[in-house]
């Protein structure tokens, strides 16, 4: 398994062990406390699904061998996560007495004041601009996910790059053996060959020195 996944993995099961932890204790809690936890929570989910796609993008750069248990591991945590989003927005919409008596007084109070036509432009004004806001925010997300994809793709084309530059290392290490083996044999011959020539040249020393000395004794034999 690769060390990055693991890593990944090990922070997201630490964070979702904290973020159930707070979700079973923030009901306990009100007032300034329970929006602090419940912005806690936020702030950890947004983490995770941080997390979860860092481990999608380096599982999806990994061999087929490896990615498919990993992407199934990952649907587990998008499924985990999921759930704790569900508690954290059900924390988060417990009846609260003290916020229920708040909204009772801001709505008589509301009824009792007759909104003003510069009121109603402003309120106007800012619908439009939370309007554009959340245009913006969708296409960030857009301009994410694919960048996101690019990075996937990039990534499967580097993996395949490496497998290719690893195959033609192993074939330059082959090519090296057989040169290496090539080379040995040609020493070899050629001291092979060395040792011939000298071999030849004492059998044609030793028979011209049998010539001479026949030469020699047949000259004073007939002398």
């Amino acid at each position: 398994m690769s060390e990055i996944f693991e890593g990944y993995e090990r922070q997201y099961c630490e964070l979702s062990t904290s973020l159930a932890r707070k979700c079973s204790s923030v009901g306990a809690l009100d007032g300034e406390q329970k929006k602090q936890k419940l912005l806690e929570l936020k702030t950890g989910l947004d983490e995770g699904e941080s997390l979860i796609r860092r481990m999608d993008l380096e599982a999806r750069s990994l061999p087929p061998t490896q990615k498919a248990s990993l992407l199934a591991k990952l649907r587990e945590y998008k499924s985990d996560l999921n759930n704790l989003k569900r508690e954290v927005k059900k924390s988060s919409t417990v009846h609260d007495p003290l916020a229920s008596r708040d909204e009772l007084l801001e709505a008589g109070l509301g009824d009792s004041i007759t909104t003003s036509g510069d009121e109603r432009g402003r309120m106007l004004m800012a619908t439009e601009r939370l309007n554009h806001s959340g245009e913006r925010i969708k296409e960030s997300k857009r301009v994410l996910l694919e960048t996101e994809e690019i990075g996937v793709s990039i990534l499967q084309d580097l993996h395949q790059q490496r497998q290719t530059l690893l195959h033609t290392r192993d074939t330059l290490h082959g090519v090296d053996d057989n040169i290496g083996k090539s080379r040995r044999i040609l020493s070899s011959m050629t001291k092979r060959i060395s040792r011939n020539k000298w071999i030849m040249g004492g059998i044609i020393g030793a028979l011209l020195a049998t010539i001479l000395l026949i030469t020699y004794v047949k000259w004073n034999t007939h002398k």
